[in-house]
């Protein structure tokens, strides 16, 4: 493959549409072999708007917005990197012979989680709980009741885990319809799913294209309020659960089709093995992969979405945790101590021009040649050390 250099007649052209933490590094990977980068979003100064040869601000539901920034710049690859994005300029500049990564369809089906469960649940016949759709609240009691408490519940659309919320009891679901319909995304219907007793959750990274498709060793994780907090890889499993995984996350991304890793979310009760969700795009419990494999997630979507090789090698086990701001503020500060930057530890900075409560602003990474319970341990004590104001 011919690589020139940024800004030139021959650039090769990556355009990002979302620009957050995940994206600065793929712009970053993109940028060390040259491509020139384009990075949009719907504020100014995110993340990956900041290291970008070129940035816009445009309103991401807007069709036309999207395809006039898409005409303008005439990129060989688009990379969806947000759910809340208008699906129509999609599948528009598809037909116009743009490359969209994976592809339209794949974005519309995984943006949405009725498609995506209805797809893999019911064409593709992967294992999932049991789950119903409403749209009232009236709806909403009847499903829990059939369900079970407790229960899940979700906004058919939102972004990181926003709206969930687990209802113990009958007495819950005011509480959770709320929370769902204040999500940011497409809360006109919800999901109720069934609540898997599961003995943990896994990320399954699964990167492909037209030549081979690879997994990276499965990352486990914590969530809290449908958000992760802490990942860690490997996660130990039995060998049967993970080959079960790596079943469901190639037949899940079989079906998807198209170039670049995708996040296969699954529960793992014992040996069985439950799809949950996939987002098409590196996935924020995959932060991880920046300590413990020799090409990350970020460098894995690159050389995908390129057609290079997919090869890397694992270091060893490493963990990640999450740091939340407490504050509310446009001036935000992260204030982390020196004893976080070690040979087996750092810090990585968002650079978010803005702050709220719950936002996720930074990331410690550690290493363990060992254990990934000993990285987590460290992990954690680094994040309670991360302070804001």
């Amino acid at each position: 493959m011919e690589f020139s250099a940024p800004l030139k007649s021959d650039s090769i052209k990556i355009m990002l549409l979302g620009s957050g933490e995940l994206g600065k590094e793929v712009i970053i990977e993109a940028q060390r072999l040259g491509i020139e980068t384009i990075a949009v979003d719907s504020y100014n100064n995110a993340p990956a708007q900041l290291v970008a040869n070129r940035a816009y601000t445009i309103n991401m539901k807007n069709k036309n917005e999207i395809l006039d920034v898409i005409r303008r710049e005439k990129p060989d690859y688009i990379l969806p990197e947000v759910e809340a994005i208008n699906i129509e300029a999609l599948f528009e500049a598809e037909n116009e012979g743009f490359h969209v990564i994976p592809n339209a369809d794949a974005v519309n089906k995984t943006m949405n989680r009725k498609n995506i469960r209805q797809f893999a649940a019911e064409e593709l016949k992967v294992k999932t709980g049991r789950y119903e759709f409403v749209s009232t609240f009236e709806g909403l009691e009847k499903a829990a009741a059939n369900m079970g408490f407790p229960c899940v519940i979700k906004p058919v659309m939102s972004s990181s885990g926003h709206g969930q919320s687990v209802a113990k009891k009958a007495e819950d679901l005011p509480f959770s319809w709320e929370m769902a319909k204040e999500a940011r995304g497409d809360a006109s219907e919800l999901i109720v799913e069934e609540f898997i007793k599961f003995d943990y959750e896994i990320t399954m990274l699964t990167v492909r294209n037209e030549k081979q498709t690879v997994f990276c060793e499965p990352i486990g994780h914590i969530q809290q309020d449908g958000d992760y907090i802490f990942s860690w890889q490997p996660m130990n499993m039995s060998e049967s659960a993970k080959k079960k995984a790596q079943d469901i996350a190639k037949t899940v991304t079989d079906g998807l089709g198209g170039r670049g890793i995708f996040g296969v979310e699954m529960f793992v009760q014992g040996d069985e093995v439950f799809f949950s969700e996939v987002s098409p795009r590196p996935h924020d419990t995959g932060m991880v992969t920046m300590m413990t494999q020799s090409q990350s997630e970020f460098a894995l979507h690159v050389r995908a979405v390129l057609g290079l090789p997919l090869d890397f090698f694992d270091y060893g086990a490493g963990a990640s945790a999450a740091y939340k701001a407490k504050e509310d503020t446009f001036n935000p500060v992260v204030c982390v101590e020196d004893a976080a930057f070690t040979k087996e530890s750092y810090v990585r900075v968002f650079g978010k021009p803005q702050s709220h409560v719950g936002r996720r602003m930074a990331v410690a990474l550690t290493f363990d040649k060992q254990s990934s319970e000993a990285a987590l341990e460290k992990a954690k004590a680094i994040i309670k050390n991360i302070s804001d104001k």
